[in-house]
């Protein structure tokens, strides 16, 4: 099978010829350290000597604003996840209305059109990010969002909506000009902890799922897969995820609290497609290359065959020996 036919079957739960496998997003300080080790000198040789399926193509320079502004000029005051933004003190409706939203006539679509078209017989999955989630959290400020759900909810859905209402409008924008060129649509906010929900599976059905069904279902018409990126431990979720259409789940963080590949496997085999799961935060960091394949090769067993091997978090980072990246991909070919 190519590339592109044995990650689309793999995600639809049809029958493939191998699991398929994704080196991830390695952080740019990692690519130095990778190149010379696989005596490679551009991504893309790189990602094709160690058979990589899949590649993420996001639309990130795709808006342009004629006075350089960002999507969402949320005028942050600090870096620290609690301090908010121009919302922080917003308890009025009306002044969300009246901000400065972005106008979707600033994308431009030319970049990501060539990178598609250009991106050879793999597997494409591009579409907006839309961390509406994190966006609403940088306006307001974390443990602010938070609170703002049971003192200000019609403020929460207010900035909700307007963040969504870009999302959405650039996202079928660029499916229409894309067509058959993007194979899924690929989009994250991260939900968990170490150890939990960041909020209860009420809020989130309150505040946050209805968005989800508007992106989904709007992936869904131009026959989009959906593979949906949260970090953490998310198993209490993984159901309502299933029932409002994602078909892939990114990147199962290994060591967190029930995302271990026999408890995914016993309850969600069969119901949806696993990306990921190889444990970045020891595994591919203190691991011999022979126990990353013998770990790959139990992921197999247990979640094959809907599995696209992945790193647990696809920013690699320099402290992972490149020979461990190596093994890891071997392992996905190896029987």
């Amino acid at each position: 099978m190519k590339n592109r036919e044995r990650i689309r079957a793999i995600i639809a739960g049809q029958p493939a010829d191998r699991c398929g496998f994704w080196l991830g997003n390695p952080h740019p300080d990692s690519w130095p350290g990778l190149h010379h080790y696989f005596h490679t000198s551009q991504e893309e040789e790189l990602r094709r000597l160690l058979q990589d399926d899949f590649r993420w193509i996001e639309p990130s320079t795709a808006y342009r604003h004629p006075s350089g502004k960002p999507i969402f000029d949320v005028q942050r005051k600090g870096k620290e996840l609690s301090i908010g933004g121009y919302f922080s003190d917003c308890e009025d409706v009306r002044q969300v209305e009246e901000f400065d939203w972005p106008d979707p006539d600033y994308l431009d679509f030319s970049d990501i059109l060539n990178r598609l078209r250009t991106s050879g017989d793999v597997y494409r999955a591009s579409g907006f990010w839309c961390p509406f989630f994190h966006d609403v959290a940088d306006f307001l400020g974390m443990d602010n969002y938070f609170l703002k759900m049971y003192t200000h909810p019609e403020v929460v859905h207010a900035i909700t909506r307007q963040i969504m209402a870009f999302y959405l409008e650039a996202n079928q924008r660029l499916f229409t000009q894309a067509g058959d060129l993007i194979d899924g649509f690929f989009f994250g906010n991260d939900f968990g902890t170490q150890l939990d929900l960041l909020i209860s599976p009420e809020m989130l059905d309150e505040f946050i799922f209805p968005y989800f069904k508007q992106l989904i279902d709007l992936a869904k018409k131009y026959r989009k897969q959906v593979l949906l990126h949260s970090c953490g431990s998310i198993f209490k979720i993984i159901p309502r995820l299933i029932e409002l259409g994602v078909d892939a789940l990114h990147p199962l963080q290994a060591r967190a609290a029930n995302m271990q590949a026999k408890n995914l496997a016993a309850h969600f085999q069969g119901k949806i497609a696993f990306v990921g799961g190889v444990d970045t935060q020891e595994l591919l960091i203190h691991s011999t290359p022979l126990e990353i394949k013998k770990e790959v090769k139990r992921l197999k067993e247990i979640l094959g065959p809907r599995l696209i091997v992945s790193p647990s978090h696809e920013a690699i980072l320099p402290d992972i020996p490149p020979a461990n990246i190596e093994a890891m991909a071997q392992a996905v070919i190896e029987e």
